[in-house]
């Protein structure tokens, strides 16, 4: 089996150091998926013009992760081919 993936958390706790599953750390990174971004220490999901804003939710989150988890699978196998 892979490795499991790493879920942001919906929220920053606001701790000193940061987590590893911060959406705050995640977002300096670039860690968190396309459309997905911080507003007020929140994990919120952009739309594909990038101006309205919707709570995330968990469900989808998992689903964006996945999806660029396997693109990015998916582009490596191209370039060595």
């Amino acid at each position: 089996m892979g490795k499991a993936l790493k879920l942001p958390k919906t929220e920053c706790c606001v701790s000193k150091t940061r987590c590893d599953r911060c959406p705050i750390r995640m977002l300096k990174e670039g860690s968190l998926p396309t459309g997905y971004g911080v507003r007020k220490r929140k994990l919120v999901r952009f739309d594909s013009t990038g101006t309205k804003v919707k709570k995330a939710k968990k469900a989808d989150l998992a689903a964006a992760m996945r999806r660029e988890k396997k693109q990015q699978k998916s582009g490596r196998k191209k370039l060595v081919a």
